[in-house]
């Protein structure tokens, strides 16, 4: 059984990561133009600098949750491409052993100078010196902001077309290009299932529907579904498993 599984900030909110669209989110505390744009840091690194330093100290503080382990489970019964809106490396830390991250890391650092990335797991500054180039100055989180392409989107379309169920969780269906995969996967014939805290924007697109924490709701989920692909029971801790590649 070939799966693709989109996950959100809904996944990794029971870790103590926030989300960005609910009434107590990032975005209704903060302005987003002011932070998570090109322009924004163009006009004011600094400012930029400290917002995702702080939530890179928080994400290193985290540590993955229920949810985030029975997707692990997950991909050592079934043909799993994990796709994430998310910027946390919470699915690794769990066991995934892929992940495609459409939004970027936060713990890897883009250079602007030369267009390298490298992992980076510490406060950045205007301060700081590629470790590939050697210029300062140039240094930015490898986060999409809005007003930039998602990476790998074809991989992301060949992959929905190719999968026999499409799972979102913990995603506010509000954010595009995410909120399209439901009608990609619909329009390929693939079934389609919301597992969420509650109904998200598009939950009308879906043909089914769980809702509840993600600690509870996603265990249940690869549960029923690794019964029904014939993998049985698997176990819940230490779980890995091979991919195949696309």
């Amino acid at each position: 059984m070939r799966v693709f599984v989109l996950t959100g900030a809904g996944i990794s909110a029971e870790s103590g990561l926030g989300t960005f669209r609910d009434a107590d989110g990032a975005w209704a505390r903060f302005d987003p133009m002011k932070l998570a744009t090109p322009q924004a840091f163009a006009r004011d690194p600094v400012t930029v600098h400290d917002f995702y330093n702080a939530r890179r100290r928080n994400l290193l503080a985290a540590s993955p949750n229920a949810a985030h382990a029975a997707l692990a489970r997950l991909a050592g019964g079934v043909d799993l491409f994990l796709c994430t809106q998310n910027i946390d490396d919470l699915h690794a830390r769990a066991g995934s052993p892929a992940v495609h991250h459409m939004h970027g890391e936060l713990l890897k650092a883009l250079c602007l100078r030369c267009g390298a990335t490298h992992d980076w797991r510490e406060d950045m500054s205007i301060l700081d010196h590629c470790p590939n180039c050697g210029r300062a100055g140039g240094l930015r989180p490898d986060v999409v902001w809005f007003g930039e392409m998602p990476y790998g989107m074809d991989a992301i379309e060949a992959a929905l077309a190719e999968a026999d169920l499409f799972a979102a969780i913990g995603t506010s269906g509000a954010v595009y290009p995410a909120a399209g995969f439901v009608q990609l996967a619909a329009d390929a014939g693939v079934r389609t299932c919301e597992i969420n805290l509650a109904p998200s924007d598009g939950a009308d697109l879906f043909d089914d529907r769980s809702y509840g924490p993600a600690t509870v709701a996603v265990p249940a989920f690869v549960d029923a579904l690794l019964a029904a692909s014939g993998a049985g029971p698997a176990p819940r801790e230490g779980a890995r498993g091979a991919r195949r590649g696309r």
